[in-house]
């Protein structure tokens, strides 16, 4: 496909990147911490961490794991929420030349006992909430060596009140026994005492084995080298530096950092601009979570549209200054333009949609950052980025037709881990990947995500989209959350059936009914409505259409 979408790139941003400008992402994290050493880099719960001390504390951990005999290669799991230990745990890792394996804290036994087998991992980082989880699956695993640390750890003083209420007060701490464990400051002090050696790296060599695909089978390790994330790391540069001013910017990550959204976007990329990061490690609690962002002069935030949307529905939020904020960027799933204008009206910039996948590392598509308002589009390519639209034979589709979405560039996974068969599936000849997601180009080069390609709904022949289907319901002022699936229907094969949280609680089905009428031709107007008091979310946000069609 021709790359129209150059013509559309704001001034300033290159057709390509220089992949060759880090060696990996520990020359990076070396980098910025000598540049930006005494500025703070990570706040959590009122406890900051400057650039030089989260370098010493990460070559601390390097030094931890080498003297325990773990070697580059090797992986290493991250079981942690959004707090100080998680990123000293990661560069370190990192440094080392081990490979970071990513696992959601809120795992089941069976789910973590897969993760830790599948990847072969033999040092895990846990927090002590969920220790328990560990505890009733370690014996069959290859782990050998094992940190819990408590949530307060690395907060000082207060880390002890904070651990006194989580474990005694609160009482969020199960009962665990594992006697091959030390506590995170111990290790650190025994990697300080044993020292650090580098270790040579290159972009061929592993960095994460991020996992995926856990909502619509087994999870598979998607293998993201040491290139392919410092490319997405430059690439993402590229596109926001005209905006953004190194060493200046506070940026707010509620999204779990174990998630390649925020893994990417917030803790690498404005690491390497030297940025201060506020962690929240509950973003579920609103409440708090908007008290702490009323401390701070917050500039960027990240986000999914459930998240945006809880906020925008706290009123203490919308009293918030927002003088400060100059990006808002959204993904992970589709941003409704509902909330999107009710963002903009609200803290006055434009939610500005973005697109990638776990195997793209992720970043693929972003729209540009002059926009004045919401445009319902994924954005245009980023630099060093190819996006081809294929029908289902393989060819490719003219511009506004619908087809697969897939993306070529550095950014591009390597490939499943041990999983040749699945790679194959994804990873065409000429390097494309094909992404499941259905979506057209139009003739500026703007990318349009229509939906996923397993969740289309197909009532009397007619094709129909889900995420129209939400985007109609999501406009009616008595909706909080929506989300749509088909299900079996003997006259159309399958009919429209909607979920919906309501924001209105006399909100009734026919309502609902009458505004679609309104919106949608009729094949696509929900025939099924069912209310609900919450829906079924993934870690991040996104919500679980899948689900809810087992539950149907």
């Amino acid at each position: 496909m021709e790359k129209v979408w150059l013509k559309r790139y704001p001034p300033g941003v290159p057709a390509e990147i220089d992949p060759a400008r880090y060696a990996s992402l520990a020359a990076m994290f070396e980098e910025s911490c000598a540049k930006f050493g005494e500025q703070t880099a990570y706040l959590s719960m009122g406890k900051g961490i400057t650039y030089r001390e989260l370098a010493q504390a990460a070559h601390d951990f390097a030094g931890w794991l080498q003297s325990r005999g773990v070697r580059k290669g090797d992986r290493v799991a991250l079981m942690m929420p959004n707090v100080l230990q998680y990123p000293v745990a990661l560069f370190g890792t990192l440094l080392a030349g081990c490979v970071v394996v990513n696992c959601n804290p809120l795992y089941t036994p069976r789910e973590l006992e897969h993760q830790l087998k599948d990847s072969g991992a033999t040092a895990i980082v846990i927090l002590e909430n969920f220790a328990h989880t560990l505890q009733a699956v370690i014996d069959k695993t290859a782990v050998r060596h094992v940190i819990v640390t408590p949530l307060g750890e690395l907060l000082g003083l207060k880390g002890l009140l904070v651990n006194f209420v989580v474990r005694h007060v609160k009482k969020l701490v199960p009962a665990w026994q594992l006697p091959q464990a030390i506590d995170f400051k111990h290790a650190l002090a025994e990697g300080r005492r044993h020292g650090f050696t580098a270790v040579p790296l290159a972009h061929d060599d592993l960095a994460f084995l991020q996992y995926t695909g856990g909502t619509t089978g087994v999870s598979k390790g998607a293998m993201l080298t040491h290139g392919n994330i410092c490319a997405n790391v430059l690439q993402a540069h590229a596109w926001i530096a005209h905006k953004i001013e190194e060493g200046k910017e506070f940026i707010v990550t509620a999204l779990p950092l174990y998630h390649i959204f925020a893994l990417t976007a917030n803790c690498l990329v404005f690491l390497m601009m030297g940025a201060r990061n506020l962690l929240i490690a509950n973003p579920r609690d609103i409440p708090n979570f908007v008290k702490e962002w009323a401390k701070y002069p917050v500039s960027v935030v990240t986000g999914v549209n459930t998240l945006f949307n809880a906020l925008l529905n706290n009123e203490a939020f919308c009293k918030l200054d927002f003088s400060t904020m100059k990006v808002t960027l959204g993904g992970g799933m589709a941003v409704l333009k509902a909330t999107a204008d009710r963002w903009q009206q609200v803290v006055g910039v434009p939610l500005i949609q973005a697109y990638g996948l776990t195997e793209t590392s992720p970043a693929a598509t972003i729209n540009p950052l002059d926009l004045t308002e919401f445009n319902g589009s994924i954005g245009l390519p980023i630099p060093s980025t190819d996006v081809s639209i294929r029908a289902d034979d393989g060819h490719e589709v003219p511009l506004g037709q619908v087809g697969e979405i897939c993306i070529r560039g550095p950014q591009v996974m390597k490939g499943y881990w041990q999983r040749p068969d699945e790679t194959a599936n994804v990873l065409l000849a000429d390097d494309f990947l094909r992404t499941g997601d259905l979506g057209y180009v139009d003739e500026q080069g703007f990318v349009y995500l229509v939906d996923r390609k397993k969740d289309m709904i197909l009532v009397s022949g007619f094709n129909v989209f889900p995420n129209e289907v939400e985007e109609a319901v999501a406009q009616h002022p008595g909706v909080l959350e929506v989300a749509a699936i088909g299900v079996p229907d003997e006259h159309s094969g399958e009919a429209v059936k909607i979920f919906v949280v309501r924001k209105d609680p006399n909100l009734t089905a026919e309502a609902l009914i009458a505004h679609c009428r309104n919106l949608l031709t009729g094949y696509k107007v929900p025939k099924h409505v069912e209310f609900r008091a919450d829906l079924p979310k993934t870690n991040v946000g996104k919500i679980l259409r899948r689900a809810l069609k087992e539950s149907s």
